[in-house]
């Protein structure tokens, strides 16, 4: 008897594990939940919704915006966020696109002196914000009006386009055949997700950031180089956003002052979506991506149900502050 009871209360504790990891998982992974309700609603609003060539392209409007999602994912681990990235992403585009069409340079020249660019720019607010104990508020606005100036100054207001066949394959270019094809611009996208996943999950430096964004003085403590691993975070996201750039401006064929357009705030909102906190120590990398897909998602339906565009400004800005909403009472909860 004694026996039969501790086998009936071992299934017991079984079960409430399984249970309890299901309820941790949902969670914490709720937004993927979310993703298929919305699939599901859009599918039977229009025909056209799961077929195989559109989820494909939501796959590629999504790897620009993701990728710089990771650099702003990295940053509001430490608690902070980057104003900046959207212009970032505008102004090395730009200058990609006019050293190519204008200036005569080799296209993969052209692409390094863009990485430059975009990692001089994360490098430049990273020291202000760090080192110069500068609001990062006040320093990525900043930057975000010089970028969109200079960017502005280069292309002259006007569109750049027509990119050389030799590099289109970053964006526009399969492994498989287009018509079955994988984008290689997904394909960059899970490496950089995977290995920036591997970055803050299993090595020091990872483990470090989400310390400081639980509390940056206990981490100065703890004997962590708090400035330098703020100034790295926002170096990082500046590369990162060149390397979005390129597969932007690669599969639109143009680089024009659209190119980025609020990606700075689009990338907030999947991050927050995703699960990840504002205020910092909390969150994975992976759910920025699972945000991203879900934003992308939301519009391409609104685009396909023919919603004004200008409605969907607003439907932003509301999925903006709900997402806060979510994320400050998620935190009382904590």
């Amino acid at each position: 008897m004694k026996a039969e009871a501790s086998v009936q209360v071992n299934k017991k504790n079984v079960g409430n594990q399984i249970l309890g990891k299901f309820a941790t998982f949902t969670k914490s992974y709720a937004i993927i939940l979310a993703i298929f309700i919305l699939g599901i609603v859009f599918s039977f609003a229009s025909p056209y919704f799961l077929t195989y060539n559109n989820l494909r392209n939501i796959l590629q409007q999504t790897t620009a915006l993701a990728i710089v999602v990771i650099g702003q994912a990295m940053i509001v681990t430490t608690g902070n966020f980057d104003m900046s990235l959207g212009q970032n992403v505008c102004l090395t585009s730009c200058i990609c696109a006019w050293l190519i069409k204008f200036g005569g340079f080799n296209p993969w020249i052209a692409i390094l002196a863009a990485l430059l660019v975009g990692t001089s720019v994360g490098a430049f607010n990273g020291l202000l914000v760090a080192y110069g104990d500068i609001p990062a508020f006040i320093v990525t606005l900043g930057s975000q009006m010089i970028a969109r100036g200079f960017a502005k100054i280069i292309t002259k207001a006007s569109p750049i386009p027509g990119m050389p066949e030799e590099i289109q394959f970053i964006g526009r270019g399969f492994i498989g055949g287009s018509k079955y094809g994988i984008p290689i611009s997904v394909v960059i996208m899970l490496v950089l997700f995977l290995i920036f996943t591997v970055i803050m999950q299993r090595t020091k430096f990872g483990r470090n950031l989400y310390a400081i964004g639980g509390s940056s003085e206990a981490a100065y403590f703890a004997g962590i180089n708090v400035k330098k691993h703020k100034a790295l975070t926002f170096i990082i996201a500046g590369a990162l956003c060149s390397v979005g750039s390129i597969i932007l401006l690669t599969r639109l064929d143009s680089a024009a002052l659209t190119n980025g357009n609020l990606y700075e705030f689009d990338s907030m909102i999947s991050c927050i979506i995703g699960g990840i906190s504002l205020t910092g120590g909390r969150g994975k990398l992976i759910q920025g991506l699972f945000g991203t897909i879900f934003l992308t998602l939301f519009f391409n339906g609104m685009t396909m149900l023919n919603v004004d565009p200008f409605v969907q400004d607003v439907l932003k800005g509301c999925v903006l502050i709900g997402a806060v909403v979510i994320d400050v009472v998620r935190n009382k909860k904590r």
